[in-house]
């Protein structure tokens, strides 16, 4: 529990001076072997992947305690005797497969005999991945890693679909460890020692940099004069720092800790400042141009170029914070809510002054355009970062400020390292058994051939198990299971239904009852995070719909003319505007009962019916946005003029 009273921090010994230096040294190393290995093109996989866990698997034993109530109360957690314990055995799984990488890969898979030395290796990696997934990820993906895990024991008495073979123990190992392709070391593990990591670092240096203060002070030079300007502060703060994490929950903590108060200071209801800040960060890990961690996977599932997958992306985040900063408004008008105070917002000037710190998301974006690797792209993107900053003497990397930003770099790439060895684990099992095939065809016959059931039938799997996962493991998992189905049964293009998963995948984080980041935010805003979760829910009410349209509106991936492309977005923003209004009670004006559940109808059919001709959905969509907003303005003026 937090209190408020600051208790006198203990001297510390030289040992844990020497041990807080250690851990830095580590996380320091880890980063720049990751630096190292996109510098020269990578390393074979099974090196690559084993040096990458041996660094991160290890640190987080040494910066996340067992128990919340071990966590100390400094700002730099010192590890226990079993923590440090963890730490030197968790190193020797991961060196024992670097050393004998060669090995590993020229064995038979299935035919070539299980050592007991890999035996005891793999056992110990599989042990120490789920506790370190409980430590600093989540419970419930360790609790899934747990059962999936579990489940490879005892196929062969389960009912069902999920019948299967008999599988002895050195299989499960071989399948967990030893195999290239799937479980800890598997392809999954293989994006994040590569592109994932090299991104998490150069988001570390862009918020090191002073980013971040640009960030705020542009979102609050752009929204914060207008109705309920600190809510969208938050949007468009929370879109900016959202693409650069791979964490929705990190996200609220860093924009959340002050926007949310400053929500509440001008009477937005605590549940709704947190809900607001919650939509708004989920949304951000779909923001163009880094759009989290998971864009990286899906780069490498699909094998589609990362700049497509942007170029993809960038109506869908449109649409979801158009949407999101539209029911802010409507939620500000209906309780009169204002704006902040003009001497608190900055001024050009400081604006100015940051200006240049932009430059190597430029330069980012221009190289993944012209079909520069992202790690290529993110690496030239760093230097240019170390190159611009050094401009000034405010924003300068001096040798300090450099090793803190890349243990900063380690220790927030060490949770997503696991979440994606563990969800690789969960794929390799669901693959093994069979499982991936024989719940896509369940979902397949339970649809009848139906797309839009089968759609709906496949968001809700895909919101249920990503609650309490974080976005890149569900989107894996998901996929894994719900993509082949989509594309394989009801020729839905690859890219369209991989979209559709990832836009659930994130938006599960926002779903109650689990929802990690209304959690998160319900801790700041000081109130229920169930109720934040609904009105986080609401206000990325965006999501939902965007996620089904990548599956029956190609010009939401800008495929087709650019008229086209342009009439399904208003009739998209159009439509959810009309449910905005409807479930916040004000469009133009107070609405009953009656009329808002017509306006939920009316939008929906507009936003999703994308069968109707688009001319019909764009007129009718604009003349329902006319009668409603600006024909009572007119009535009023008129009222008005007639009484003078």
């Amino acid at each position: 529990m937090a209190t408020d009273v600051k208790e006198p921090q203990p001297q510390q010994t030289d040992f844990q001076r020497l041990l807080m230096l250690f851990i830095m040294g580590w996380a320091v190393v880890g980063t720049c072997f990751h630096f190292y290995s996109a510098f020269i093109g990578y390393l074979e996989p099974r090196t690559q992947r084993s040096i990458h866990l041996l660094f991160l698997l290890p640190l987080i034993f040494l910066v996340t305690p067992g128990r919340k109530s071990n966590a100390g109360r400094g700002d730099f957690y010192l590890p226990s005797w079993s923590g440090m314990l963890l730490f030197l055995v968790a190193i020797v799984p991961f060196a024992y497969s670097w050393m004998d990488a060669e090995r590993i890969n020229y064995r038979l898979e299935g035919v070539d005999e299980i050592l007991p030395i890999e035996m005891l290796m793999g056992t110990v990696a599989t042990v120490l991945i789920v506790e370190a997934i409980r430590r600093a990820v989540s419970p419930v993906l360790a609790g899934l890693v747990a059962v999936s895990i579990g489940y490879l024991f005892v196929t062969d008495y389960m009912p069902g679909v999920l019948h299967y073979r008999p599988i002895g123990f050195d299989e499960i190992v071989e399948t967990l460890f030893l195999m290239n392709g799937q479980g800890i070391l598997g392809s999954i593990t293989g994006i994040a020692a590569t592109m994932v990591a090299i991104f998490i670092a150069f988001g570390a240096f862009m918020e090191a940099s002073g980013t971040g203060r640009l960030f705020t002070n542009g979102g609050e030079m752009i929204a914060g004069r207008y109705a309920g300007g600190p809510a969208k502060v938050s949007v468009v703060t929370s879109a900016f720092f959202g693409t650069m994490s791979g964490s929705a929950s990190s996200n609220v903590f860093t924009t959340g800790s002050f926007t949310i108060p400053m929500m509440k200071r001008i009477g937005y209801r605590p549940q709704v400042a947190a809900g607001i800040e919650t939509a708004a960060s989920v949304g951000g890990q779909s923001a163009p141009p880094i759009m989290g961690a998971g864009a990286f996977i899906m780069a490498e599932m699909t094998n589609t170029p990362y700049s497509d997958i942007i170029v993809a992306a960038v109506l869908g985040s449109f649409c979801f914070f158009s949407l999101v900063f539209i029911s802010v408004h409507l939620e500000a008008k209906k309780n009169n809510l204002k704006g902040m105070d003009p001497a608190d917002l900055p001024t050009l000037k400081d604006i100015a002054k940051d200006l240049h710190l932009l430059l190597p998301i430029v330069v980012l974006v221009a190289l993944l355009m012209m079909r520069y690797s992202p790690h290529t792209a993110a690496l030239y993107s760093i230097v240019a970062t170390l190159v611009i900053t050094s401009l000034r003497r405010s924003s300068r990397f001096d040798l300090k400020k450099l090793v803190n930003v890349m243990y900063k770099a380690g220790v927030n790439t060490a949770p997503i390292a696991i979440a994606c060895a563990g969800a690789g684990i969960i794929v390799g099992v669901l693959t093994k058994t069979g499982l991936v095939v024989s719940i896509g065809g369940i979902i397949s016959d339970v649809s009848g051939g139906s797309l839009w059931l089968a759609a709906l039938i496949l968001m809700f799997v895909t919101l249920v198990m990503g609650m309490g996962v974080p976005t890149t493991a569900a989107y894996v998992i998901t996929s894994a299971i719900g993509a082949p189905m989509l594309i394989n049964e009801f020729g839905v293009p690859v890219l369209a239904a991989h979209m559709f998963v990832f836009y659930f995948a994130i938006l599960a984080d926002a779903t109650p009852p689990v929802s990690i980041a209304s959690y998160a935010a319900a801790s700041i805003a000081r109130c229920n995070p169930l109720v934040t979760g609904l009105h986080a829910s609401r206000m990325a009410i965006a999501g939902y719909i965007v996620g089904l349209s990548y599956l029956f509106v190609p010009e939401m991936r800008m495929e087709g003319e650019v008229h086209n492309i342009i009439g399904h977005l208003i009739a998209i923003i159009g439509g959810l505007t009309l449910v905005a209004g409807a479930i916040t009670g004000y469009l133009g004006g107070r609405l009953n009962m009656v009329m808002r559940g017509a306006l939920i109808l009316v939008g929906l059919f507009l936003a999703l019916y994308s069968e109707l001709n688009l001319v019909v959905r764009v007129i009718a969509v604009l003349t329902v946005l006319a009668g409603l907003v600006y024909v009572p303005k007119l009535t009023r003026k008129e009222m008005k003029q007639e009484l003078s």
